[in-house]
């Protein structure tokens, strides 16, 4: 959510920190701040309520130095303020921090009893003060940075990805991690730190990933790392994979749009090498699990968060039916608090585009505590769940800038149906169903071409929807998990109430609320279930409800007042195809209610606190 830059080395740091946290806006954010060693040794602080270029703004033309430290915050405690935004000060000590600390009450409290003055109403003030009391302690003169944030954190009862500069050490940056990403950026006799690769990669390639419990001092020449109890760590950079120009919108008008569009591209890659001919089966080597073991699971869980969660379902409606093991899909953020059973002969997979989101991060590590055998599907390289979980896929998608989620939605769907065909296969699968589901993946790039061509048509139907003040979304079985993501999508970014039910549950307290102000989108593939679908529609059509039908083909005026038609793919495929045109459809109602797309109110794309 937040988010975190800092550079030391012989440049300005300024110009580096607003471009860095430019390209972190699409996390979220309610205010922005930098504080900068100045050159003759002072500890200079901007900080203001808005976006960064307010803050570029308000910079005075001599506000110059380095090492530096910048963040965007996205307000948890306190509104969004000058006084609440970061970074925090204390003496010669500022802090930016990512996170959230649960006994920051109790901190306080004594901190004030001790004649400490907290100016702001934020849970992040009391690092600065723990830190700078930590280096006075040291014969006043603040010997070891390191050593002084080491003591301070010791005292600290929650989550945290922290940056800090002391005048009295102005070489250097020393960073930690707990719960909240910190990466390392290595450059040509100078270093960077950034909560997110966005904000490194016009940079440098060589990065390095903090784990949880490890500290960072970064100076110009290199780093070094180490735990909380002071031992050494050994970490060794890791080469990032996505390019700068992938982090522009180019000639699209958002984020969100050039996505959309960028799918089939997507798709290709989180399909590359991984398809087998010869066994008309997936192979994923990453998964580290071998066949004899992936016959032990009984069950399969997967884990996520809003559309990863969606996606979920997808995945596992996908492995029950090819692989016929019981599987379902649970929010990340409601397993970990249910105190689950755990069992041994369950396979967990745990999705997340960012690969850091906290709940489903602390899914994973309450899993592992327990002994349960988890994968992840994960986006970001190298990201704190894709190091902590037992093996896993790759999407592969490139980075996703818009906080509404499209590619990666679409490519987490496609590698779940991967993993659902290498299951399938292992288990009773049949060569010709497993060539099936492998031809229809292989379709699934130019399908995909061929919806987006029809964007213009669709963008014509959201224009009209935009004006209705809400609307429902159904789908029964594999078309439910799509209504959800539709609805999800629409709410998202057009701020238009939508809620999703399934087709059958419709006649059962819902449909109380049809009329011609609240129109129905409906999901209807062309499978066992069509005529269950048709008479749902005709329950609403007999009520005056609007509908649009997602279909393979128009149902006709007596059901549908306006089709959307997608190509067919396989039955088991059908739902990712599904989701596309409701993504447009979205897109451009908030196009028409002239929304900020790629940063929709309240939310943001990683979603790191709790």
């Amino acid at each position: 959510m937040c988010g975190i830059v800092a550079y030391v080395g012989p440049r300005d740091a300024v110009p580096v920190l607003l471009e860095g946290l430019q390209r972190l806006e699409y996390r979220g954010y309610d205010s922005a701040g930098i504080a900068v060693v100045g050159r003759s040794g002072d500890l200079r602080v901007r900080k203001v309520k808005g976006r960064v270029v307010h803050l570029a703004e308000d910079l005075p033309a001599r506000f110059k130095g380095s090492p530096a430290i910048g963040h965007t915050r996205w307000a948890t405690h306190g509104e969004p303020s000058d006084l609440n935004a970061h970074p925090h000060v204390s003496g010669t000590v500022a802090v930016v921090h990512n996170g959230i600390i649960e006994n920051a009450d109790e901190l306080r409290s004594k901190l004030a009893a001790d004649g400490v003055e907290l100016i702001s109403e934020t849970d992040s003030e009391v690092l600065a003060h723990l830190i700078a009391r930590a280096a006075e302690d040291q014969d006043g003169d603040g010997s070891d940075l390191e050593d002084a944030v080491r003591r301070a954190l010791t005292s600290i009862v929650g989550t945290y990805g922290i940056a800090v500069v002391d005048t009295r050490h102005p070489d250097r940056v020393v960073v930690a991690r707990n719960g909240s990403p910190v990466v390392l950026g290595i450059g040509e006799k100078e270093m960077f730190v950034a909560s997110d690769l966005s904000a490194l990669v016009h940079h440098t390639r060589q990065v390095v990933h903090l784990d949880d419990g490890e500290l960072a001092t970064v100076r110009a020449d290199g780093f070094r790392t180490s735990t909380l109890e002071a031992q050494r760590t050994d970490k060794r950079p890791s080469v990032i994979d996505w390019e700068p120009g992938q982090y522009d919108a180019g000639t699209y008008d958002h984020f969100m749009q050039k996505e959309i569009h960028e799918q089939p591209t997507a798709v290709r890659r989180a399909l590359s090498g991984r398809l087998d001919a010869r066994f008309h089966t997936a192979h994923l080597g990453g998964l580290n699990l071998e066949a004899r073991e992936a016959r032990e699971f009984k069950r399969v869980k997967i884990l996520g968060c809003g559309s990863a969660y969606y996606a979920g379902q997808i995945g596992a409606q996908l492995i029950e039916e090819l692989a016929r093991i019981p599987a379902d899909a649970e929010p990340a953020s409601e397993f970990r608090y249910r105190n689950p059973v755990v069992e041994a002969d369950t396979l967990y997979i745990a999705v997340s585009q960012s690969g850091e989101t906290y709940d489903t991060l602390a899914a994973v590590q309450e899993l592992k505590r327990k002994g349960g055998r988890v994968l992840g599907v994960v986006n970001a390289v190298g990201s704190a769940i894709a190091r902590e979980c037992d093996g896993g896929v790759y999407l592969h998608a490139g980075p996703e800038v818009s906080v509404a989620s499209t590619k990666a939605f679409t490519s987490t769907s496609v590698v779940l149906a991967l993993i659902a065909l290498h299951l399938g296969r292992i288990h009773d699968l049949s060569p010709a169903d497993g060539r099936r589901i492998a031809d229809g993946l292989r379709a699934l790039p130019d399908q995909l071409e061929e919806i987006l061509a029809d964007e213009e048509r669709i963008a014509a139907l959201a224009r009209d929807f935009a004006r209705f003040p809400g609307m429902f979304f159904i789908g029964r079985v594999r078309g439910f998990p799509v209504a959800r993501e539709g609805a999800q999508k629409l709410k998202e970014i057009s701020y238009l109430h939508a809620e999703a039910y399934p087709a059958s549950e419709l006649k059962h307290g819902p449909l109380a609320l049809v009329s011609p102000e609240l129109p129905t989108i409906a999901v209807v593939p062309d499978d066992e279930l069509t005529d269950k679908n048709l008479s749902t529609l005709g329950e609403i059509k007999a009520r005056r409800g609007r509908v649009l039908a997602i279909a393979h083909r128009a149902p006709g005026a007596k059901f549908a007042d306006d089709t959307i038609v997608v190509p067919k793919n396989e039955p088991e495929l059908d739902p990712i195809l599904l989701s596309i045109p409701l993504q447009i459809l979205a897109y451009h109602a908030a196009v028409e209610l002239g929304h900020d797309i790629d940063k929709p109110r309240n939310l943001a794309k990683s979603v790191t606190v709790e």
